[in-house]
């Protein structure tokens, strides 16, 4: 006897049918499983077996062959174990195979036949919804999160009894309707910039960063407040988006960090991982290739503190991934591309005691000593940042004042319009912000006068700055002239941009 029960496995980001053909003939008894599954895969006959017997079917012992289609791709996962079940009872007649169609099956099987939640369901579930499925059976516990793909009927179920019972029409199918959830943040219980007193130089550069998406370096003694300021970032930026939303959601679904009753993550991500952290954990990969941090944080803040004392090899990785946006995990069986567009924050000392930049005589380390400590940050990978600005102590007057200090929602709402303004002046360009503009597009939206191009040109000389760097002056400026709701780039932002790339040129030739 034969059937075929679709399932979906995930490649990158994205959901792919796969096809669970099944076939029980006369032989010796046994249960092979091919088409280039994973360990898990392998280790779901013994699952399976128990799943059946203790919901109350019979085993079949003849001789079972089943297929995972198209058999080129690998597939990994527990999440084909519900579709393997049905399969087996599809073709030993338990249920009925004409009811099987235009249905997708996903979940993971207990022995006692329970239904057990999965990673990856959200693009899952779009793939069924744009292959024509018209019915999603899954766990209870990912029903929320498939609830975000309007037109597919969601089925919880608990267990494979009662999936099988909902097939043969023995028991009712109740379709999961979700509440409806506004997509907006929720900022209530966070960290707000009225906490931070002074560094007003600081926080204009992170307002910036975030009106155009711009990278940026904060460079001061320890205990100024650069872990502070990073941490508010993300109260600053926009609101996401149903777009982006939707696929930040599907990469923390993936990754398997989706918080449990989510459906949607609207609020953009903020990672910060440890100076420990490998070059793979960083930006994704492993012999079963998953996203890493920067793709994580994916339209978000990556925040990298003590930024010199990661590894040099985890840092160098970062250069691909930040100028072009996603990076890309090429394996033997496939190449997959996760996206990562993110807002790469980082915080250093400009020594190894930090105080580098203090007043004469209170840093301890000698000249090769701070050499060597900057020396990890590569020329390349500093062009990638567009701003440098330098945190200085807090002075004892600024932290005992008791005047009012801007809010996040104040400075947000001046982000938000920016951004409104780029959004309209980049409308179908698949361009968001001024950080994603390209060289061919300067002439256009980065007219300079001949005043501008004649302080940009010296400037250019005489710090002897690439191209890269020229054209992130360019960007940032954009931005500022945004912020000042102009049309044209005027020389005071031109030379505000510039300033943030001229900044702590006594630690860094950037």
């Amino acid at each position: 006897m034969y059937s075929k029960i679709i399932s979906c496995g995930v490649l990158g980001i994205d959901g792919h049918i796969v096809e669970i053909e099944t076939d029980i003939s006369n032989g010796l008894p046994g249960f092979d499983i091919v088409g280039l599954g994973d360990t898990a895969i392998r280790e779901a006959r013994e699952r399976v077996r128990a799943a059946v017997k203790n919901s109350g079917f019979d085993f079949p012992l003849r001789k079972i062959t089943m297929n995972m289609a198209p058999a080129n791709i690998r597939k990994e996962g527990s999440s084909f174990d519900l579709a393997i079940a049905l399969g087996i009872l599809a073709s030993t007649g338990n249920i009925s195979k004409s009811a099987v169609e235009k249905s997708m099956f996903i979940g993971e099987l207990s022995l006692d036949g329970e239904i057990k939640a999965v990673k990856g369901v959200l693009p899952m579930a779009i793939c069924a919804n744009q292959n024509g499925i018209r019915y999603l059976f899954l766990p209870e516990a990912n029903a929320r999160e498939a609830s975000v793909v309007k037109g597919l009927h969601i089925i919880p179920v608990k267990d494979l009894k009662e999936t099988a019972a909902i097939i043969n029409g023995e028991s009712e199918a109740k379709c999961f309707e979700a509440v409806e959830e506004e997509n907006q943040p929720d900022y209530s219980d966070d960290v707000d910039f009225a906490d931070v007193k002074g560094q007003e130089n600081v926080k204009r550069a992170l307002e910036v960063a975030a009106s155009g998406g711009h990278n940026c370096l904060m460079l001061g003694s320890p205990g100024c407040g650069k872990t502070m300021l990073a941490r508010r970032l993300p109260t600053i930026l926009p609101s996401m988006t149903f777009e982006e939303a939707l696929e930040v959601t599907k990469i923390h679904s993936i990754a398997g960090i989706l918080p449990r009753g989510v459906s949607l993550v609207n609020t953009r991500p903020f990672r910060c991982p440890h100076h420990t952290i490998s070059d793979t954990g960083l930006v994704g990969g492993g012999s079963i290739p998953r996203p890493g941090e920067i793709s994580l944080a994916h339209y978000g803040v990556l925040f990298l503190d003590e930024f010199p004392e990661f590894s040099k090899k985890a840092l160098e990785s970062l250069r691909q991934p930040l100028e072009d946006g996603v990076i890309t995990i090429s394996r033997v069986n496939a190449s997959l591309t996760y996206p990562a567009r993110t807002t790469l924050i980082c915080a250093a000392n400009p020594c190894r005691c930090g105080h580098f930049l203090d007043k004469p005589g209170k840093c301890t380390c000698t000249p090769r000593q701070i050499q060597q400590y900057l020396s990890k940050l590569s020329g390349p990978l500093l062009d990638r940042v567009d701003i440098c600005v330098e945190v200085t102590p807090v002075k004892y007057q600024q932290l005992e004042s008791d005047q009012p200090v801007e809010t996040s929602a104040v400075i947000r709402e001046r982000v938000e319009r920016t951004r409104k303004i780029q959004l309209d002046r980049y409308k179908g360009m698949h361009i968001y912000s001024n950080s994603q503009l390209q060289p061919a597009m300067f002439s256009k939206f980065c007219r300079l006068d001949k005043k501008c191009r004649s302080i940009l040109r010296d400037v250019f000389d005489r710090l002897g700055m690439s191209a890269r760097a020229h054209s992130r002056i360019l960007k940032v400026a954009r931005t500022i002239a945004d912020m000042d709701m102009s049309e044209e780039i005027r020389p005071v932002h031109l030379t505000e941009a510039i300033q943030y790339r001229s900044l702590d040129r006594r630690a860094w030739n950037m």
